[in-house]
C-alpha cells in the first residue's frame, strides 16, 4: 500500500499550529508592554481579536500556501516568507477592525508592537523547527526503501534526479541495471543490487517498499509495473502517461521526475492517521485486558508447564521487515522441535501449519486458543507500530523463506491482530492460496470502515469461539 503524499496545508500542520501560538504570544507581549503588565484576557476586545487572529491565520495559510517548499528555503528566504505571512495576517486584522467599525477601540501602538514581535518569534520558531525536522528526516530509519530500475546509460542521471531533495520520505537503497550486469558496482553512492535476470529474486528476499522505473519504452514500463503491483510493491513510472495500470494510481513528483504512481491501494493521510489512532486506543485498552489475563494465567501455566509465560518469535512484517512477536505461551517448551515430526499431519495446503488437537498444546492453552486470549500480548506490537489491529497474519521466517512472488503481496500492508481470514471462518479455510486471496482483496479494498466492520466481527467471533484454532 502507498500513502498518498500530504497536501501542503496538512503536511505542515506543525508549522501552522506553532505560528498561531507565536502570534498569540506576540499579541499578549505587546498588550502587556502597552498596558503596564496587564493580562490580555482582561480586555474583552483584545480577547476577541485573539480569537479572530486564529481564523485569519488559517485563511492566509490556506490561500497563500505559506509553507510550500519551506524545508528548502534559506534563512534569508525564510525571513522574507515570514514577513509576507505576518503582513498578510496583519492586513486581515486591519480589514476586520475597519469592517466591524472597531478600529477606534484598539491601540495602534499595541498592534505595531505585535507586528514586530510576531516577525521575530515566527522566524525563530520556524528556523528551530526546520532544523529538528531536517535532522529527523535525514536520520529516519523508517523511510520507505526504494530501488530504481534503469538502463546503464541513464543510471547516474536518474539517481541524481531522484535524490535531488535530501529530505524525501524515501531512500534509494539500490539500483537495478537492466541492459548489462553491473552488480556490485556503485553509481552516485547507490549500490547496483541486481540485473534483469535476478532482480525479481532480489525483490522477494529483501525489504523493498517502492520501485522507480525509468524505462526505455512505454510498453516495457507498463508490463513491468503491472507485474510488480500484483506482488504488492508500489511502482513509480517516470514520464509515462497511460490508462493501462490498475485503478489505484495518481500523478506524483519524485525529484525532477513526474511519475504515474500505481499501487494495490492508495490511502490518504487522513485515513492512515485515523487507522493509527484507532490502533493506539485499541492497544491501550487491549494491554489493560492483557494484564488481567496475565494475573489469572501466570500461576496456571507455571503449574501445567514450567517455563516462560510469554512466547516470542521473529515474524515478517510489512514488505519483509522483521519484528519480535509476542503471545501467551500455550504450548510445551519443546513445541518448535516437535513441529518437524507433525508436518505430515498438517491440515493446511501450502505455507502454514494447522492441526486439530495439536499434542504440543498444554491443557490451559486450549482454552486460551479457543477464545483467542493467547493473542492479547500482541497489543504491545500494535502499540509499537509493528502491527495494526486489522491487517494480515504475519508469517514466520520459515514460511516466508518459501514464499513465491505473488505471496509477498499480502505483506504490502502492516500485519494485524485480526483480518479477513480470521472473520471468514479460519477453521474452514485449508488452502493457503485462499488466505492470500482474502488478504490481497482486503488490501485492494481497504478503508477505515472495513477495519471497523472486521473488528466488530472479530469481537463476535471471540465471544462465540467461532473459527478458533
Amino acid at each position: 500500500m502507498y500513502q498518498k503524499r500530504k497536501k501542503s496545508w496538512i503536511k505542515h500542520l506543525d508549522f501552522t499550529l506553532l505560528d498561531i501560538v507565536m502570534q498569540e504570544v506576540a499579541l499578549a507581549i505587546a498588550y502587556a508592554l502597552r498596558f503596564e503588565g496587564n493580562w490580555m484576557l482582561e480586555s474583552e476586545i483584545f480577547t476577541r481579536m485573539s480569537a479572530i487572529l486564529i481564523l485569519i491565520d488559517i485563511f492566509v495559510v490556506f490561500f497563500m500556501e505559506s509553507y510550500t517548499g519551506i524545508l528548502r528555503r534559506t534563512k534569508f528566504q525564510e525571513m522574507r516568507a515570514v514577513i509576507v505571512h505576518a503582513m498578510a495576517v496583519f492586513a486581515g486584522l486591519l480589514i476586520f477592525m475597519y469592517a466591524t467599525r472597531q478600529s477606534v477601540y484598539y491601540s495602534r501602538k499595541t498592534l505595531f508592537m505585535y507586528l514586530i514581535f510576531v516577525i521575530f518569534l515566527e522566524y525563530t520558531e520556524r528556523v528551530i523547527l526546520k532544523r529538528i525536522i531536517r535532522y529527523r528526516k535525514l536520520h529516519d530509519v523508517n523511510k520507505s526503501e526504494m530501488i530504481a530500475i534503469v538502463e546503464g546509460v541513464n543510471a547516474e542521471e536518474c539517481l541524481n534526479n531522484i535524490a535531488i531533495d535530501r529530505y524525501n520520505d524515501f531512500k534509494v537503497t539500490g539500483v537495478v541495471v537492466v541492459d548489462r550486469d553491473m552488480t556490485g558496482e556503485v553509481i552516485s553512492g547507490v549500490p547496483v543490487v541486481a540485473n534483469a535476470d535476478n532482480f525479481l529474486e532480489y525483490l522477494r528476499t529483501h525489504v523493498v517498499d517502492e520501485v522507480f522505473i525509468d524505462g526505455n519504452t512505454r510498453a516495457s514500463s507498463e508490463a513491468l509495473a503491472s507485474e510488480l503491483v500484483e506482488f504488492g510493491i508500489t511502482v513509480h513510472i517516470a514520464l509515462v502517461h497511460t490508462n493501462q495500470l490498475v485503478p489505484s494510481r495518481h500523478l506524483d513528483t519524485y525529484g525532477n521526475y513526474v511519475t504515474l504512481t500505481a499501487s494495490m491501494n492508495i490511502a490518504d493521510s487522513r485515513q492512515l492517521f485515523f487507522k493509527r489512532l484507532l490502533d493506539i486506543v485499541g492497544a491501550i485498552v487491549g494491554l489493560v485486558l492483557t494484564g488481567l489475563i496475565l494475573i489469572i494465567y501466570y500461576p496456571i501455566v507455571k503449574i501445567q508447564s514450567p517455563g516462560k509465560v510469554f512466547y516470542t518469535s521473529t515474524r515478517i512484517g510489512r514488505n519483509g521487515r522483521r519484528f519480535r512477536f509476542y503471545k501467551f505461551r500455550t504450548m510445551y517448551p519443546n513445541a518448535d522441535q516437535l513441529l518437524k515430526e507433525l508436518q505430515d499431519q498438517n491440515e493446511m495446503q501450502g505455507l502454514m501449519f494447522k492441526m486439530e488437537n495439536d499434542p504440543r498444546i498444554i491443557p490451559a492453552g486450549h482454552f486460551l486458543r479457543k477464545y483467542s486470549l493467547d493473542e492479547f500480548p500482541q497489543f504491545w506490537n500494535v502499540l509499537k507500530g509493528d502491527m495494526s489491529l486489522v491487517g494480515t497474519r504475519p508469517p514466520t521466517e520459515a514460511e516466508f523463506a518459501n514464499y513465491e512472488m505473488h505471496h509477498k503481496a499480502r505483506l504490502s500492508f502492516r500485519p494485524g491482530l485480526t483480518g479477513m481470514w480470521q472473520v471468514s471462518g479460519r477453521n474452514n479455510i485449508k488452502d493457503f492460496e485462499e488466505i492470500v486471496k482474502l488478504d490481497t482483496w482486503y488490501i485492494a479494498n481497504w478503508n477505515l470502515w472495513l477495519d471497523i466492520k472486521i473488528l466488530f466481527l472479530t469481537v463476535g467471533a471471540v465471544i462465540t469461539a467461532k473459527g478458533s484454532k
